[in-house]
């Protein structure tokens, strides 16, 4: 056995050992049973007028854009999506990249040298932290929502003669709590620092987001990154804010310049889902009340998006309660470390407006038994 496949061998035993073994699981098209494991919260995957636009690009645009966007890769369905987006969002413009990921690598990478400070809340996704990681910019990272630490960081920046990237979630994909971020712009635009906001699972869920919502869109100091996979039930990733920020990522965005464009059938679906949610927004304000429901009826806290985390005891433990819940018809997801920032192994709940009314009441039932059979 070579040095290689051993220490491959050695990884998979570790994992084995601690439950943190993951696997693919292969969805099927005859499969039954209600999904409250992905993230289409608004149920528009499966919308009619979706499918159908995504089906028409298709065939009339072809399977993909074939090229990178700065050569022949940018079609006008691009352009479409990021007009109606950026002004969905209330923000002056907006650049459409392949996925959600992309979009947090790119905006962070651009924006962000060995001149900047970056101020990262402990708890951002994984693809803010790989950006980070890349920027080779200085790195500070503060404590969960603690604005007096992102004060204190902006004044070493200040101190230190550096440019200062304040990175957040509007919503946090774990926890389920909401970034402050009223505080957190205050705070960049005294201190002239940039705040970028993930607003992966904040839009759709509240509308056109959490940054519109509480009236920072179009600031020059607020730059939004946001999903076209979650919400929209498509694929893609959007980075929103000021014309000179979009120049800068067009010129030095990796992940864009290198990047093929996005497929046309996510493009016009997500354009159709966008159209969508712009006619019902009682979509969103369905998914939140379910999720308080659901809280409540499991006694833990309240998220401010879409997904409900159930902490459980441990890895294989919480591994337990999801076969249990697949077995009775749910599928749900499961947080296990390193996905977690607390260590702490959860079930992941969505709530999703595009389930009925009696299969909704039915997972509610089901989820009450089976944490109750393993709390």
């Amino acid at each position: 056995m070579s040095g290689w496949q051993r220490w491959l061998a050695e990884q998979a035993e570790e994992r084995e050992a601690a439950g943190l073994t993951r696997r693919l699981r292969e969805r099927r098209l005859d499969e039954t049973g209600l999904d409250l494991a992905g993230n289409d919260y608004l149920g528009l995957a499966q919308h009619p007028e979706v499918r159908q636009a995504a089906a028409e690009a298709a065939v009339a645009w072809g399977a993909g854009a074939s090229a990178s966007r700065l050569v022949s890769g940018t079609l006008s369905l691009h352009a479409e999506l990021e007009t109606e987006l950026a002004g969905y969002l209330r923000q002056p413009t907006a650049l459409v990249l392949s996925t959600g990921y992309h979009a947090n690598l790119a905006v962070v990478t651009a924006l962000a040298d060995r001149d900047t400070r970056i101020i990262s809340d402990a708890h951002i996704h994984a693809s803010l932290i790989d950006a980070v990681r890349l920027s080779r910019a200085r790195l500070s990272v503060v404590a969960h929502n603690a604005v007096g630490a992102v004060r204190d960081a902006l004044l070493q920046a200040r101190a230190d003669g550096e440019r200062a990237l304040i990175l957040v979630e509007s919503v946090y994909s774990v926890l389920g709590d909401a970034a402050p971020l009223e505080e957190l712009a205050a705070l960049a635009e005294q201190f002239g620092a940039l705040l970028v906001v993930d607003e992966a699972h904040g839009v759709g869920v509240h509308g056109a987001g959490l940054v519109a919502t509480l009236g920072l869109a179009g600031l020059p100091h607020v730059v939004v990154s946001a999903t076209l996979s979650k919400s929209l039930g498509a694929q893609g990733g959007a980075i929103l804010g000021p014309a000179a920020v979009r120049e800068q990522l067009v010129n030095r965005a990796r992940p864009f310049i290198f990047d093929t464009g996005l497929a046309p059938a996510p493009t016009a679906g997500a354009l159709a889902a966008l159209r969508v949610i712009r006619g019902r927004p009682e979509l969103g304000a369905l998914v939140r009340h379910r999720v308080q429901q659901l809280a409540a009826a499991l006694a833990v806290p309240a998220p401010a998006g879409a997904v409900l985390s159930v902490p459980l005891g441990s890895p294989a433990i919480a591994l337990a309660a999801q076969a249990a819940a697949a077995g009775r018809g749910l599928r749900v997801g499961c947080f296990r470390p390193p996905s977690v920032p607390d260590g702490v192994s959860r079930l992941r709940v969505t709530a999703s407006a595009g389930i009925g009314e009696v299969d909704w009441q039915h997972a509610v039932a089901t989820l009450v038994d089976v944490v109750k059979e393993h709390r």
